[in-house]
């Protein structure tokens, strides 16, 4: 057995890290369907010079690759911009509540409160990034993600001051 183990907080780092993957993989391949290498729509790529006009080998060699197993997407409908922001909201919120999680959990916090807040974040990034990603606009599986992370914000974070001053307290007598 490891000492000073964080099998929870391991365990929704992992699983977080997968989810992060999953989304970059979604914001890329909807980049190689609508062929918009930089920014986040057509008039961003206008404003680029075209990366095949006069191709490299290797970007030569990776167009013909990545053609052959994907549909080019022709229309640009905000997709990509919000697969995209999918990702990066994920990137933006979820480091800070690991931590929470991982800080609770090296200092002993109740087990309930540690699958708590992992589970809850895990959820509500899975609902706001597939509400995100499938609605433009205000959305129910936004919403319910962008809240519940929020819970986990303000109740990880109440929770960290509170073992904080109470492991202050204990170490000062």
């Amino acid at each position: 057995m490891i000492e000073n183990s964080v099998p929870i907080s391991t365990i929704f780092i992992g699983v977080n890290g997968l989810i992060a993957f999953s989304l970059s993989y979604i914001a890329a391949f909807e980049r190689i369907k609508t062929r918009v290498w930089h920014g986040e729509s057509k008039q961003d790529v206008a404003a680029q010079p075209d990366p095949l006009a006069n191709p490299s080998p290797w970007a030569s060699m990776v167009e013909q690759s990545t053609q052959k197993f994907v549909k080019v997407q022709a229309n640009d409908n905000g997709l990509l911009q919000r697969k995209i922001r999918a990702h990066g909201n994920f990137a933006e919120y979820v480091p800070h509540a690991l931590l929470l999680v991982l800080a609770l959990e090296l200092m002993q916090a109740q087990t309930w409160l540690l699958w708590l807040l992992g589970s809850s974040l895990t959820v509500a990034r899975i609902a706001h990034a597939w509400g995100l990603i499938k609605t433009y606009g205000p959305s129910p599986g936004r919403a319910f993600g962008f809240f519940l992370t929020w819970f986990v914000y303000i109740f990880g974070s109440v929770a960290c001051i509170y073992y904080g001053v109470v492991n202050l307290i204990a170490n000062s007598n």
